[in-house]
């Protein structure tokens, strides 16, 4: 296998650095101070057809492979947009595979083509405070009442919700099965702006620029051609953006670790303590270049995911190794980017304290640290499994 970038990778990497660069740190910081949502680059991004590089080209969209559209959020994340500016893409990107895989001609036809030009924002409703990572413990209900069905529950972290117009959710539409508890549970695509649908906005440390919200659904009438698939295979469906999600953050990870050692090694040479630099200090220099080494090694490891996935390999393993590596790799970064820049790493003049929370984020999302190593031992090393 041969990880060198292609022709139209380097062309696609330079072209969304030279768009984002449009969108310096300081917009970025202003965004997220005042949590507003940045609809100047959204809608950048949108005029130069990159919203819909990875759906359909019968769609209006590109066509192209997640391993493409990881070097899109990579570069977007590595200008300084960190996730504030990949979140506002990365729903349209992979929360929308299970539509294109599922999704009946009707709905592609009715959706895609608005995803891909930026007119339609879709959300993905699959959390719930009671069942966390464990998404066979969900509780919203979608019970059938004639051509309809009508839902009810909860949701929670769900980013986007706010400027969406519809939601991609998970419900469950026959009672949890003892033996097999992933049954039973349906995807729909729903109208969010409705009178049945309450949200309220999360506040939390970072990455404020695009808001998280908990979903209240009450007795919401969907109709069952908005049914994505067949009911009751909604969790198998499920799985075909979880991969895809990992290796695309796991990339979100790496940019914002590029980010910040930039930072990191720009300040380092201009900064002369004693009369010398202090990036000649090796205890400044050391956790650098280490940094800068985990960077590069996550990366092989992304970039061999999204190769598998594209081929149609199996490749559960490698997307959760590189969602561990990359997210670790890119909050070491963002943590050394704060460390070398002393106190000035703690103001928000040097932007690293905003990388640093960012990166933050992603040792917890879309899966925690601590669930990918379960998976690993339980599932890759065949140690007994935690879950």
């Amino acid at each position: 296998m041969d990880f060198a970038p292609t022709e139209e990778q380097e062309d696609i990497r330079r072209a969304v650095a030279d768009l984002a660069a449009r969108f310096p740190d300081t917009y970025w910081a202003d965004h997220d101070e005042r949590a507003v949502f940045p609809q100047e680059f959204y809608d950048a991004f949108a005029e130069g057809g990159w919203l819909g590089m990875a759906i359909p080209e019968e769609y209006g969209g590109g066509g192209l492979g997640i391993l493409e559209a990881s070097v899109l959020l990579q570069e977007i994340a590595a200008s300084g947009a960190g996730m504030n500016g990949c979140s506002t893409l990365h729903l349209t990107i992979f929360g929308l595979n299970t539509l294109v895989r599922h999704g009946s001609p009707e709905l592609r036809e009715e959706i895609l083509p608005r995803a891909a030009d930026g007119s339609l924002h879709v959300c993905f409703g699959v959390t719930e405070p009671d069942a966390g990572t464990d998404t066979t413990r969900i509780s919203t209900v979608a019970r059938r009442d004639g051509d309809d069905y009508v839902i009810s529950g909860r949701k929670v972290w769900i980013t986007k919700a706010g400027h969406s117009q519809k939601m991609v959710l998970i419900a469950r539409t026959a009672p949890r099965s003892a033996k097999r508890p992933t049954d039973g549970m349906t995807l729909f695509l729903v109208d969010i702006d409705s009178e049945a649908v309450r949200l309220r906005a999360i506040p939390k440390m970072g990455r404020n620029a695009v808001a998280s919200y908990e979903v209240l659904i009450d007795e919401l009438r969907v109709p069952v051609t908005c049914r994505v698939g067949e009911e009751g295979q909604g969790f198998r469906y499920l799985l075909d953006g979880l991969n895809p999600e990992r290796i695309l953050l796991a990339h979100e990870a790496l940019g914002i670790g590029r980010a910040a050692l930039r930072r990191a090694t720009d300040y380092a040479r201009a900064r002369v303590v004693f009369d010398r630099p202090i990036g000649q200090n090796q205890g400044i220099a050391f956790p650098l270049a280490e940094a800068a080494t985990r960077l590069d090694a996550a990366e092989l490891m992304a970039r061999n995911a999204a190769w598998r996935y594209d081929r149609g390999l199996p490749c559960g393993k490698e997307a959760n190794m590189a969602k561990w590596l990359c997210a670790d790799a890119g909050y070491q970064a963002a943590d050394r980017a704060v460390q070398t820049l002393g106190g000035m790493g703690y103001a928000k003049e040097f932007h690293v304290e905003r990388y640093f929370r960012e990166a933050r984020l992603l040792r917890l999302a879309p899966i925690s640290q601590e669930m990918v190593l379960a998976y690993v031992s339980g599932h890759v090393l065949g140690l007994p499994k935690s879950y």
